[in-house]
């Protein structure tokens, strides 16, 4: 998803991205800055993760986050609408998050949350190392860069990968620590009249779900499996 999001952002096509069980993903584009696009995939999902570990210390933060990451999701799927683990993984992860929505007030929402960034980040140091470090992979990102820039090998990128992802992530907890310190009974209250739960004591009556919103869904949808 980073490859795609960097490839947008520097005007490249993006034909599709793949879910491998093996491998992980593939996003395939032509055009585009490659120096930019190419280290997006670990640095731009240890840097995802890491905000994912930033908003996990809060239940409203966890809502917004959970919110962005539906948006992350309807993009993959338009672009990898035709790879089967994709729409499996999107949906499995979809539910989970609507399921831990309505748990404690969206209290349980934090964790999954938390679980997330701190396995994305996670993931990115071990692909790093094995990739990179560990072994040479020549089809990884780190050597397709390493032959772009010419000036490091791409080991040398790997471990400069690797620091710039620990930082992330020590950065995503010390934010999440400095930036929201407020107790389990605080964010339960302020998380009642935030997004609340259908049903709720802070939830508005009568308030329909956007119109708007249902019918750009629909339409979504509809052209995915078109």
């Amino acid at each position: 998803m980073s490859h795609a999001f960097a490839g947008m952002l520097t005007c490249a096509t993006i034909h599709s991205i793949v879910l491998d069980p093996d491998e992980g993903g593939e996003t395939r584009m032509s055009g585009g800055i490659p120096w930019i696009s190419l280290p997006a995939g670990y640095l731009g999902s240890s840097f995802i993760g890491a905000s994912l570990i930033a908003c996990g210390f809060d239940t409203n933060a966890s809502k917004v986050a959970s919110l962005v990451l539906a948006v992350f999701f309807l993009f993959t799927l338009w672009w990898a609408r035709r790879n089967w683990l994709s729409w499996a993984l999107i949906f499995g992860m979809s539910g989970l998050i609507v399921l831990f929505w309505f748990v404690a007030e969206g209290g349980a929402l934090r964790y999954f949350i938390l679980f997330i960034g701190v396995m994305s980040d996670l993931y990115v140091i071990w692909d790093v190392v094995d990739d990179t470090i560990a072994r040479k992979v020549n089809n990884s990102d780190a050597s397709a860069f390493a032959r772009i820039c010419g000036c490091f090998p791409s080991q040398v990128w790997g471990v400069i990968w690797l620091i710039v992802a620990i930082i992330f992530f020590a950065a995503g907890v010390l934010i999440g620590i400095v930036a929201f310190k407020e107790t389990a009974a605080q964010q339960k209250q302020d998380a009642s009249a935030f997004l609340p739960v259908p049903g709720s004591n802070g939830a508005v009556p009568g308030v329909p779900v956007p119109t708007f919103f249902l019918v750009a869904v629909t339409y979504l949808v509809w052209n995915l499996l078109g």
